[in-house]
């Protein structure tokens, strides 16, 4: 096996009680490095140590990832135009911090029997945010409410 100590340097093709002992003698831990080589390649390091680094730099990159969110914005089919101009402006903050919005048009009553404008709203929508997102998932209805997800591009 050769050997390699807790200082980065080569000590030579040695048996593994050797390699066990120098191990011992510096109160670490004598870890594999590369097993399919010709001479294995054994190191002596803290092995809890390198656990510990390990799990660090996994929390560490598990930190910096960023994770969409869906956000969802309910309107009505008959919406006003200040009302719907509220609205495109908190989907567009939701698309600048990253987040899919789905948007809910929910139908009362009567107004199930103009789904054509529920439709309409919807195809505004999309049309007004081409350029900031893109359609996940189409218009369809469900029940007694319209659906459509919004990605940012």
């Amino acid at each position: 096996m050769l050997l390699i100590d807790e200082n980065g340097e080569k000590q030579g093709v040695m048996p593994i009680g050797a390699a066990l002992e120098a191990a011992r003698e510096a109160a670490m831990d004598l870890v594999e490095v590369s097993a399919g080589q010709e001479v294995p390649v054994v190191k002596i390091l803290d092995y809890g140590k390198v656990r510990f680094e390990e799990r660090k730099k996994k929390a560490a990159a598990k930190k910096k990832q960023k994770s969409s969110e869906l956000k969802e914005i309910k309107i009505r089919p008959n919406i006003d135009t200040h009302d719907y101009e509220v609205k495109a402006r908190a989907i567009t903050r939701f698309f600048e911090e990253g987040d899919k919005v789905k948007i809910t048009l929910r139908f009362r009553g009567r107004e199930m029997a103009h789904q054509h404008l529920g439709m309409e709203l919807l195809e505004k929508m999309k049309k007004d945010f081409e350029t900031t997102a893109k359609v996940e998932l189409e218009p369809k209805l469900e029940g007694k409410q319209m659906t459509m997800v919004l990605a940012p591009r």
